[in-house]
């Protein structure tokens, strides 16, 4: 992978990957229900830059992810519950191993949260839910997600927890966090009826349309040789994981709009060695980021 190379900037760390422990499927590739305006890969309505992955596809990828010794999965887009046969994917992948599903909760009604808790007892495997929410009220949440969005959101959550089932909160930290704003999280989900609440805090990624909102990358947030700390290359996500979408195979689920980002049609061509030439390794880098929950 070599994505912004530059002849001024000294070669960026190379990275094996050590085993892959861990697929991403993005399996309604960048189609949205919503426009969010700090989304890294700039998903909405209209973009289909990556379209929806087949089932023939998604099973493929997980069956050679599967003979690879892969431990779990990930789905993601876009919205995943937008893809019209989730429930055959989510069936197809928990016969492979555990699943976790990244959605922002709003097609999710008390039907669809009743699926799930029937697959979550039934499975052989672990099946979680995250669900994305940047605000604990419609006046911090909808300007950056959509208007509406928050009750939406919410409504979505409310339904899995009278299910009986626990989704992690995922909250992109787009202003300053502090102890006092984590807890109203946590307030604002126990009232919703998460009495075990569970979140997860994420840096922003300046690229996408959150370039645009905040800013970009600066010259110097870029990695170097030398730049890791030791032992780093064990912990860094692209370490031990790939992503898929309908077009290929790339390193990570954030870099699948980037140029140059793409490594191949099969997952073979996605077991090289990568360059983090990207001010987005940087990131990841600085803010110790995983995508995994």
């Amino acid at each position: 992978m070599h994505l912004h190379a530059q002849q001024s900037h000294p070669p960026a760390p190379l990275l094996t990957l050590n085993a892959l422990d861990t697929l991403w499927l993005q399996v309604t590739g960048t189609l949205c229900n919503l426009a969010c305006r700090h989304c890294f890969i700039s998903c909405g309505p209209k973009n289909d830059n990556h379209p929806f992955m087949s089932v023939s596809q998604v099973a493929e990828a997980i069956s050679g992810a599967r003979a690879k010794g892969v431990r779990d999965y990930y789905f993601t887009g876009g919205e995943p519950f937008m893809h019209p046969d989730i429930f055959r994917l989510i069936d197809i992948a928990l016969d492979a191993g555990p699943l976790t599903i990244l959605t922002n909760g709003i097609l999710i009604g008390a039907d669809e949260a009743a699926r799930c808790r029937e697959i979550f007892d039934s499975s052989r495997h672990s099946f979680d839910l995250r669900v994305s929410l940047d605000g604990t009220s419609a006046a911090a949440n909808d300007p950056i997600r959509g208007g509406g969005s928050f009750e939406k959101i919410m409504a979505g959550i409310r339904a899995l927890a009278d299910a009986g089932l626990n989704p992690v909160l995922t909250v992109t930290e787009v202003d300053e966090a502090t102890p006092e704003s984590r807890e109203k999280f946590r307030t604002l989900l126990a009232a919703a009826g998460l009495q075990r609440p569970r979140m997860k805090f994420l840096a922003p990624f300046r690229i996408g349309r959150e370039e645009r909102r905040g800013r970009s990358y600066e010259r110097f947030e870029r990695l170097a040789e030398g730049d890791l700390i030791e032992g780093e290359e064990e912990l860094l996500q692209c370490a031990s994981s790939r992503m898929v979408t309908a077009k290929g195979w790339y390193p990570c689920p954030i870099l699948i709009e980037e140029s140059g980002a793409r490594m191949g049609g099969t997952l073979e061509d996605a077991t090289r060695a990568i360059r983090l030439d990207h001010p987005a390794c940087y990131t990841c880098h600085v803010e110790g980021v995983s995508c995994r929950t």
